[in-house]
């Protein structure tokens, strides 16, 4: 019995060599389309589906596969009489390998100017069914979606005159995994464009691999990095590597941490990150002042660390960053001097982003996975609602408090609950991440400061704390160092005692009535 190979692509990637490796083999090609052409204008002879079917291609080609002597050619069990006399009885000729990729949907969602029309003409109907057909068959039937399993498949023919179940099988998973993700892309561009919210019955998502790791958080631990068929512009799986040895699992996650904090200030600024918290930030009018304030705030822990900056990395900056070890550079671009002293550091990533100050669109979500589920959520794209800066003590902050408060109320919305930053003058002095309870977190940021910069650089700084004040003992704790200003979001059955304790001290605080928890 004459064996046929079905070819319907989008992608020609070496099609016709593998068409005509087919032909070679004894196989008979079917086709249609764009595919079609090609493989007749290569010389290759070529059955056309219509041929097969006895019917032309209508409805502006959105039929033309949808036929049984197609479907019933795929799915027709070899093994099964009945099938095999029914498709012998209507003159349907079996078909033993299905090559087929999809319509372009995602390239033509992602031009800029694409229209809503031209997106649903571009949803592929009768690919997705032949390989669905032909994924289920897939013990009588090859299955092919990649270009790159061409010579898998046709190694196998030359050797066994058929494909190996282990080979089929694979493939077939391969269609499956596929098509999934080609309808929950299709689901997520169809909900945007109803304002359907993504938080409903069910939750589907698709990634695309984009790198694959050595290893995960540790050394026994599998990982990749997984993009977002539609990553926003700015976010850190658009970053491009222009130095240094490949990236980890911790250094992408922890340069994210850090890229989400410095998207936080417009004027040159500079965020050091360890282990998912914020060590040393500074904004300052250069970058490279920038950078020497940040290093200054901890010069402990951004050894080995993260460093993002909101600006080119200049000369002066490269030169200040040579002389300490570092894990990872990202900015917008870096200097062809910069780059020149940074890479002579061979381990050292650099590593530059297109939108760098672009935040994430308010649709974007937050997920935890967690044993047997995910946790999905909005992302914290809010850094003070409207009614932020409400006074609550006799004594209102002056002006240049106002500036640190709010330079401090964007380092604590970063670092791990329970968090307190400090800050003055555009410089964290102390970060106190990840305590269990809140008193530690404030002896933590001061002690750091103190450690840091001296004991006597507290006085006049403002403190923010990334939740209420449960007691007033954090105000007690900051009085004594001579901090001036406090900001919170308030909240606590006990408010009532901070704020007598910071009028009691002369200290102004600010309620902001939101919280940043962040775990």
């Amino acid at each position: 019995m004459k064996r046929y190979a079905l070819i319907s692509v989008s992608d020609k990637t070496g099609v016709v060599d593998f068409a005509k490796e087919l032909i070679s083999l004894g196989f008979g090609i079917i086709s249609t389309g764009g595919t079609y052409v090609a493989l007749r204008e290569a010389g290759i002879k070529v059955k056309n589906v219509t041929d097969v079917t006895g019917f032309p291609e209508m409805l502006d080609g959105r039929v033309k596969t949808l036929h049984p002597k197609i479907h019933a050619g795929i799915l027709a069990v070899r093994d099964n009489t009945v099938h095999m006399e029914k498709i012998t009885e209507y003159g349907i000729s079996p078909i033993d390998i299905v090559v087929c990729n999809l319509y372009p949907f995602k390239q033509t969602i992602q031009k800029p100017d694409v229209k809503f029309e031209d997106a649903i003409e571009n949803i592929d109907i009768g690919g997705p069914s032949m390989l669905r057909a032909a994924a289920k068959n897939h013990n009588d039937v090859t299955v092919i979606i990649d270009p790159d399993d061409y010579a898998d498949v046709l190694t196998e023919l030359q050797g066994y005159r058929k494909t190996t179940p282990e080979l089929r099988l694979r493939l077939a998973a391969k269609v499956f995994a596929h098509t999934a993700a080609y309808d929950a892309l299709i689901a997520d561009y169809l909900s945007k464009e109803a304002g359907i919210s993504k938080l409903g019955d069910t939750f589907t998502v698709t990634y695309e691999k984009a790198l694959p790791l050595r290893y995960g958080e540790n050394p026994h631990q599998a990982a990749s990095f997984y993009k977002e068929s539609m990553a926003h512009v700015g976010a850190v799986a658009n970053i491009k590597q222009i130095h240094g040895k490949e990236l980890s699992f911790n250094n992408i996650n922890d340069t994210n941490g850090a890229l989400e904090l410095c998207r936080e200030f417009s004027k040159p600024a500079v965020v050091a990150v360890k282990h998912q918290n914020p060590c040393g930030v500074a904004e300052a009018e250069t970058i490279s002042e920038a950078f020497a304030k940040a290093y200054e705030a901890d010069k402990v822990s951004v050894f080995g660390g993260i460093i993002v900056c909101n600006r080119e990395v200049d000369t002066a900056t490269a030169k200040l960053m040579s002389k300490i070890f570092l894990e990872v550079i990202l900015a917008p671009s870096f200097s062809e001097e910069a780059i020149g002293i940074l890479s002579k550091k061979k381990d050292l990533r650099l590593l530059t982003l297109d939108g760098i100050s672009v935040k994430q669109p308010d649709s974007c979500l937050d997920f935890k996975k967690v044993s047997g589920g995910l946790l999905v959520q909005n992302i914290d794209n809010t850094l003070l609602p409207e009614s932020a800066f409400r006074v609550v003590t006799k004594r209102a902050p002056s002006d240049n408090e106002k500036l640190d408060l709010l330079f401090a109320w964007k380092i604590v919305k970063y670092a791990k609950s329970n968090g307190i930053a400090i800050a003055k003058n555009g410089q964290s002095l102390g970060i106190g991440s990840g305590q269990v309870n809140r008193i530690w977190a404030a002896k933590q940021a001061i002690e750091h400061a103190a450690e840091a910069l001296g004991e006597h650089i507290l006085e006049g700084a403002a403190l923010a704390s990334d939740a209420f004040f449960p007691f007033a003992d954090c105000v007690e704790a900051a009085a004594a160092t001579g901090i001036t200003a406090i900001i919170q979001p308030g909240g606590s059955i006990r408010d009532k005692e901070s704020i007598e304790a910071c009028d009691k001290h002369n200290i102004s605080m600010v309620f902001t009535d939101m919280r940043h928890f962040r775990h």
